[in-house]
């Protein structure tokens, strides 16, 4: 029986120490819950991801669902698939999210394989790809490692390919982007998170989160390659950017 989503309390209480967020059972429990009340646009996202998957998937590749999670994106790619001959690839470093993943996809019944991988995303090669999706974890993977990963996806789109890169931005400008936190902030509160939630939370993704301005995204892209890139949405401070080999 697939296993249903539980409300996020996992911050509700107060902690004597707040450790490092992570990707475990606690977190797999409550992720669709935690992720809609806290990722402003998220479900407009993933609907456009299955937009850009009619438009962009090409017969015989592949697609990528790289920090898959629960595997929504890929299940969001699946279902909208129109060639034929397609692999999705699934990865994500979080066993708990694999093994929940499973479940998901086995709920639904399609004859596109999804492969699923236990692993590091810079660890695994993208070959013959026609879409390649990244929604809210290039922000986990350590900075150094980020600008050969996306090369690594650049040359292993096909000609006409797509990255999709979903992230949680900052701003340059200090006003702005304190501006912007406090609207995230009332979103998670308008939402049910209370104050005591929103920080320990906060806390907890310090130095686990490491976020990029729209620029650096931006110059990242274009320097693996890419000569179309930019904003597709934007809510807040989440974006999600389009890049077409």
């Amino acid at each position: 029986m697939l296993k249903t989503s539980q409300k996020d309390t996992i911050y509700a209480q107060a902690h004597e120490a707040i450790g490092a967020f992570q990707f475990d059972e606690s977190v797999v429990a409550v992720f669709p819950d935690m992720i809609q009340r806290s990722v402003p646009g998220y479900q407009t996202i993933l609907t456009g991801i299955g937009e850009l998957t009619k438009a962009y998937a090409q017969a015989d590749s592949k697609l990528y669902d790289l920090g898959c999670s629960l595997g929504a994106a890929a299940l969001t790619m699946r279902r909208n698939l129109t060639v034929n001959g397609c692999e999705i690839e699934a990865i994500d470093t979080s066993e708990a999210m694999i093994k929940r993943a499973e479940e998901y996809l086995h709920a639904y019944h399609s004859d596109i394989p999804v492969n699923l991988h236990c692993a590091n995303m810079t660890e695994i090669p993208i070959e013959n790809a026609s879409v390649v999706v990244i929604n809210f974890t290039l922000q986990f993977i350590d900075p150094e490692e980020r600008d050969e990963l996306v090369k690594k996806i650049y040359q292993g789109l096909k000609p006409g390919g797509v990255l999709i890169l979903s992230e949680k931005i900052h701003f340059e400008d200090d006003k702005l982007q304190t501006a912007i936190q406090e609207m995230h902030w009332q979103f998670k509160r308008a939402n049910g998170y209370s104050e005591l939630e929103i920080s320990q939370k906060r806390s907890s993704l310090e130095n686990v989160l490491i976020s990029d301005t729209e620029a650096e995204h931006i110059t990242r892209l274009n320097n693996a390659g890419f000569t179309s890139a930019g904003i597709w949405f934007q809510a807040y401070n989440f974006a999600s950017f389009l890049a077409i080999k």
